[in-house]
């Protein structure tokens, strides 16, 4: 009888995260799928409420004309995409959002502007509109680009929770997709948010043409954080026509299950996030992921720029797997 533990059953027992290598997790992803799938879900499963999902809001105050040549972002001003420019919405504008995405049953939400950096005069707008939706009761997140020095402070101190910045892929890959900055520069604004006393979202997007040592690889950055996010978004790619992304191969469905587990496995207390793709995604594929140990969802209309399945669809999709929303804003069990 082998009698071997897994590093996810020795993690357990310990009740502590292993340093992961890229063999580590690169063993992971070779797993018979089932094998892997059931050791992400008893992961889950011990640090989890295992059918209850995390929602999240996402709305663009500001949108397009971004200077950053985000090879899949539709809305850098450099491609041709079909994207609107917008300026930054009001506070009462976010408000009436905030309001309809509570009622609709979620628990956070966030703001996202299409910036290299906010300018400051702009960074206090954001401000007051993190502590008018703070005051609603909701989590609150941002994403605004990379942050300067005080900055991270500055949105503490209005109230907010989370901070959204994401290293995109693995590191060898990373400058194929992005050129007008580097990884470094990301986890330069990572760690001002950590000082900060904010939690971390960091995750990052799969199906732009990276193998799967590559996706590995992201996975070995984000798990070696120290600590990891407390929230991980795996977003697969949404193809828009005029990113230079536009017809790549997509990756392969049970491939994009296995990123959401080996997250799972490796950033046990985190909530795994289906971000970006899901309108793409079926049911089945979707309910594949929440046993991989996917526990959060972007829910709503829109994802920034690109769709994303409405709060009715998600409702009859929880009904029929016996899903129920997370009313906890997603604290571990344990």
């Amino acid at each position: 009888m082998n009698t071997a533990l897994t590093a996810a059953e020795q993690s357990l027992l310990e009740n502590l995260d292993p340093a992961w290598t890229l063999d580590a997790v690169m063993a992971l992803f070779e797993k018979p799928f089932g094998d892997l799938v059931f050791e992400a879900q008893q992961v889950h499963r011990s640090h989890f409420e295992p059918n209850s999902v995390q929602l999240s809001t996402l709305l663009s105050i500001k949108t397009g004309g971004c200077p950053e040549d985000c090879g899949y972002c539709p809305q850098a001003a450099r491609y041709h995409t079909g994207v609107a420019n917008s300026d930054l919405m009001s506070v009462g504008e976010v408000l009436t959002a905030a309001r309809a995405a509570k009622q609709n049953g979620a628990t956070r939400f966030c703001m996202g502007a299409a910036w290299r950096g906010p300018k400051q005069r702009d960074l206090d707008k954001v401000a007051e509109m993190v502590a008018a939706v703070k005051s609603l009761g909701l989590e609150t997140c941002a994403t605004l680009g990379m942050l300067r020095e005080g900055q991270a402070e500055q949105l503490k101190g209005a109230g907010l929770d989370y901070y959204n910045h994401n290293i995109d892929t693995g590191a060898d890959h990373y400058q194929r997709v992005v050129s007008t900055r580097t990884q470094d520069e990301r986890y330069e604004t990572l760690t001002r948010v950590r000082a900060a006393g904010l939690s971390v979202c960091c995750g990052g997007i799969v199906g732009m043409g990276e193998s799967r040592q590559t996706r590995a690889e992201l996975i070995v950055q984000l798990a070696n954080m120290d600590p990891y996010p407390e929230s991980v978004p795996i977003n697969n790619l949404v193809q828009v026509k005029g990113t230079p992304l536009h017809g790549i191969a997509p990756i392969d469905p049970f491939e994009f299950v296995r990123t959401v587990a080996c997250a799972r496995v490796t950033m046990p207390r985190a909530m795994v996030r289906l971000s970006a793709g899901r309108e793409q995604m079926s049911d089945e594929l979707q309910a594949l992921c929440f046993m991989a140990g996917a526990n959060s969802i972007f829910y709503g209309d829109k994802l920034l720029t690109t769709g994303n399945p409405q709060a009715a669809s998600d409702r009859r999709l929880f009904s029929r797997l016996g899903i129920e929303a997370s009313t906890s804003n997603g604290v571990p069990a344990d």
